[in-house]
């Protein structure tokens, strides 16, 4: 089974047995990817590269784990996305990521325990920050056209009622 695969189903065990324990595990989790971003973020000059398994060792998680905290970077890396079903601990990983595009990602995964670090204090002004913020909320926001009336000029231009043109097409 890949590392990816083991990802996905990262936890399962642990939600069969209780939910207290799967709360457990999950905590651990995004305590340990917490600690990761604290750290990338604090050393932003860095581009950190190596395997899974170093990086996983560095990281002081499991080869999964690292997997798993790639899969939530990945949209947010320069090079582009890893496929992360070919990621075996030899894989090579290079965490060359973009601010502003992990900034959104954060945003939209609704992740308030990394989008409010305070490492971000020094990275983006707050002018920038809540400018990704207004640009992600409007990335969200359905605009809906104004409806055409059955006696409205159609828009097609032919002159005539909607009724008569293009609602019968």
């Amino acid at each position: 089974m890949t590392l990816f695969k083991q990802w996905d189903n990262y936890g399962e065990d642990a939600k069969a047995r209780s939910t207290e324990e799967y709360k457990k595990v999950v905590e651990r989790y995004l305590t340990m990817e917490r600690n990761v971003y604290s750290e990338l973020l604090s050393n932003v000059n860095e581009v950190v590269e190596g395997t899974v398994a170093e990086l996983a060792t560095r990281f002081a998680m499991t080869e999964v784990e690292f997997v798993g905290f790639v899969d939530g970077i990945n949209e947010s890396l320069k090079a582009g996305a890893y496929d992360l079903d070919t990621l075996t601990s030899e894989s090579v990983v290079k965490l060359d990521f973009d601010l502003k595009k992990l900034y959104w990602n954060m945003l939209d995964a609704q992740a308030d325990w990394l989008y409010n670090l305070p490492q971000w204090d020094e990275l983006l002004s707050k002018e920038e920050r809540q400018a990704i913020k207004n640009d992600y909320k409007k990335s969200k926001t359905v605009v809906i056209g104004k409806k055409i009336g059955r006696n409205d000029a159609c828009p097609c231009g032919s002159g005539k009622k909607y009724k008569q043109c293009c609602i019968n097409k």
